[in-house]
């Protein structure tokens, strides 16, 4: 239960601000993913590198008092960060971008790819840690990383669990599924593709 006046409270950061929060929102992404442990610094490289990309824009959701990480005996998250999202415009070079655009060719052809793609805000990590969970906050982050975004859709990729609470929010503003069961290079779980159009729906 939250104590009064401790809702985390939404705010935008530049990419100086981004990287130095890093730390923190990879204490949040271990909490909410459960990854191995030695996957996080190539984790910490990738969102670094992320945040060069055209139109970079993120969010943190701050909380006052901190919480201790779940599964983790003892440890509390580095700083305030209750979630976070971040996303950028999706260009040619970016690997998820060439990834997917390439399995949306096959399956649809090259307008079938370019309709979601060629004008696109990606999503790349939306997290909150388990213990904000279920109270809207991931609502919150996406509908304010979307809001007066230039681009015609977003796009993002989440763990192919048909009702898991991410998909349902994802369906819930106007996301769709593109690709089912998708597996990217290097293996891994199977996913889901999904777009919509902007501004979001819902």
């Amino acid at each position: 239960m939250l104590r009064p006046g401790n809702e985390p409270t939404l705010r935008e950061v530049d990419r100086k601000a981004f990287v130095q929060l890093l730390g923190s929102m990879l204490d949040v992404y271990a909490a909410a993913m459960g990854p191995p442990r030695e996957q996080l610094p190539g984790r910490y490289t990738i969102m670094e590198r992320h945040s060069t990309h055209p139109a970079f824009r993120a969010f943190v959701a701050e909380r006052r008092a901190p919480l201790r990480l779940a599964g983790v005996a003892g440890r509390r998250a580095r700083g305030s960060i209750a979630g976070f999202a971040y996303g950028f415009h999706g260009a040619e070079g970016q690997w998820w971008h060439d990834v997917v655009r390439e399995a949306l060719i096959d399956a649809g052809g090259v307008r079938h790819a370019d309709q979601w793609l060629a004008d696109a805000f990606e999503v790349a990590e939306l997290h909150v840690h388990p213990g904000f969970q279920g109270r809207g906050l991931g609502r919150r982050l996406l509908t304010a990383l979307c809001a007066d975004r230039t681009e015609q859709t977003v796009v993002l990729s989440t763990l192919d669990r048909p009702d898991s609470r991410a998909r349902r929010l994802y369906a819930s503003v106007g996301l769709t599924d593109l690709l089912r069961d998708f597996e990217f290079p290097g293996g891994g779980p199977p996913y889901a593709i999904m777009g919509g159009p902007l501004p979001l729906t819902g």
